[in-house]
């Protein structure tokens, strides 16, 4: 293809680079703006309160009438998680395989939005034109079915996002990874590879998802009495084999935890999944067969307190509780940062009588990302003329690049980039063209994007050293204190046992606010501001703490 002189194609990604998560690629083809991915974030120990983190989408707001598609890799929280609150701006149509559309259709339904939105169900064969670019698809093996890598045709060269992606010679569906079309790609001319960087650091090759299926079959093998499987809800492989592998050893399974329940269902009812018939048992049924014919499917793979597992582990599930005797298989490794949680509940399980299979000790999980060898293969298929590493934290993305020189790419050919940051492409060369507006948008509860970082640091502060909120009240005509200074502290010192700092703290406000009437001066904000400093001055040097001050001033 000749190169258009006047094309301009640029590239950036507003989330999952810098982080584990929140994946949003986009790739913008002179005024065409196309979405690839649309992730959610976990909040990391310092987000109080948080439920979870999307991307920040006002760019894309801000020139919606530009932006024509959302294509999706797979069917994954961290590529689809934030699709409701991205639909909710934009009316714009989505792309993706059957299963990935199924769940983001539970998703929508949540949301209200279903109906609302045009899916479109694409295949690996698919192609879809625009009219600044052809878009096709290639398979990829990931820890879910119906993964694919996207591809964007240019004048200039393809743009290429090869989604979550490992290379698995055996893998569980059957489906192979589409090497030939990711050559034929390279052949025709990758003008930019935007490629997975999560196992950047982990040398030689990730294991096959089949030879976790013989790990998970030898236990149950070995089992006397009941079997609890904690898992991804979304890792649709790893489900089958725990099927599988009760059906083998003659054992029905209830599956427990809403997530999971809602995925089975899903994947189930289009094909994805294969049951026999009369296999699954609900929760309440299990008490009714001998230990050895029972499995259990479940959440809580990360310890996340509010899951199945977690309350199960505490005895606080209403249905079920560990007892001694029960096999607990975790097929999954932590997430970056959830290392804590899940050891604390591999401990709880342990303590309930349990025998505890997890990740480490036995190999019942495998990562759906490719290590250094795969990542190297990928980039020989290729051949990138400029190489983006996403996907990953900083240091991932590092570690990629790295791998991309060993392969023989220069420097200067390959692109670390933070959210934002935008490559683009003219001539088939590329420059640095600024910065588009990106970050975090924080949901709580009802509430997106109305947490901020003052309201974060606020509860950073609370947490630390708690509130103290003095509350006087003035007469109106003379200004005389009618009322208070009463102290209430929260979170700072029991007030039982520190009455000598409390009513210290409430003499020394009193002489503030008389200080300030006799000098005739009730400035109100000015007054504030006086309590404000000399309290927590005097508290840090009692206490070394320095608590929220919180003055209320009242006059009746």
């Amino acid at each position: 293809m000749e190169i258009k002189e006047t094309e301009l194609v640029k590239v950036f990604a507003l989330g999952g680079v810098g982080e584990i998560g929140k994946n949003m690629y986009c790739v913008e083809i002179d005024s065409d703006i196309y979405i690839v991915d649309a992730g959610l974030m976990f909040p990391d120990e310092e987000m109080f309160g948080i439920d979870i983190v999307i991307p920040d989408i006002t760019y894309l707001e801000t020139n919606k009438e530009r932006v024509k598609a959302l294509f999706l890799t797979h069917g994954h929280e961290d590529h689809i998680g934030g699709i409701a609150y991205v639909l909710r701006k934009l009316h714009i149509p989505v792309y993706g395989t059957k299963l990935t559309l199924g769940l983001v259709e539970a998703k929508l339904s949540e949301a209200g939005l279903l109906g609302k939105v045009t899916l479109k169900t694409i295949d690996a064969n698919s192609v879809v034109n625009f009219r600044t670019t052809t878009v096709s698809f290639f398979r990829t093996n990931h820890s879910i079915p119906d993964s694919v890598g996207v591809a964007f045709h240019t004048s200039q060269g393809a743009i290429v996002y090869t989604g979550d992606f490992k290379f698995d010679q055996t893998p569980v569906d059957k489906y192979g990874a589409d090497i030939g079309k990711m050559a034929k790609l390279g052949h025709e001319g990758v003008l930019c590879l935007l490629s997975d960087s999560t196992n950047a650091e982990r040398p030689g090759y990730t294991g096959s998802e089949s030879a976790v299926g013989v790990e998970i079959s030898k236990e149950f093998y070995k089992a006397e009495g009941r079997i609890l499987v904690a898992s991804f809800a979304s890792n649709v492989h790893r489900i089958q084999q725990v099927f599988d592998a009760a059906y083998e050893h003659g054992r029905k399974v209830a599956v427990v935890g809403r997530s999971m329940v809602k995925v089975v269902d899903i994947a189930h009812n289009l094909g994805y999944l294969h049951i026999p018939d009369g296999m699954m048992i609900s929760l309440q049924d299990i008490d009714n067969y001998p230990e050895r014919q029972v499995a259990v499917l479940t959440t809580g793979s990360q310890g996340e307190p509010m899951a199945a597992l977690s309350r199960m582990a505490k005895n606080a599930h209403k249905q079920m509780s560990i007892r001694k005797g029960d096999t607990v298989i975790i097929a999954a490794s932590p997430i970056p940062g959830n290392e804590t949680s899940v050891s604390k509940t591999i401990d709880l399980l342990f303590r309930a009588g349990a025998n505890v299979v997890y990740y480490g000790e036995k190999k019942v999980h495998v990562s759906g990302h490719g290590s250094q060898e795969e990542l190297k293969l990928m980039l020989n298929l290729m051949k990138p003329k400029y190489f983006l590493p996403v996907h990953g934290e900083f240091r991932m993305q590092k570690a990629h690049a790295k791998l991309a020189r060993e392969i023989g790419m220069d420097q200067n050919d390959i692109f670390i980039v933070d959210k934002g940051d935008v490559i683009s492409f003219s001539n088939g060369e590329p420059k640095a063209s600024g910065k588009v507006q990106a970050g975090n948008v924080l949901i709580d509860g009802l509430g997106i994007g109305d947490v901020g970082n003052i309201v974060l640091r606020d509860r950073k502060l609370l947490s630390q050293d708690g509130i103290l909120v003095v509350v006087v009240t003035l007469k109106k005509e003379t200004k005389a204190i009618v009322s208070g200074p009463e102290i209430i502290s929260r979170g700072f010192v029991y007030v039982r046992e520190s009455e000598k700092l409390i009513d210290d703290s409430g003499k020394m406000v009193k002489e503030i606010v008389e200080k300030a009437i006799r000098e005739s001066s009730v400035e109100w904000s000015t007054l504030k501001q006086s309590v404000r400093e000399s309290l927590s001055q005097f508290l840090f040097d009692k206490t070394k703490r320095r608590p929220m001050i919180l003055p209320i001033i009242m006059e009746v």
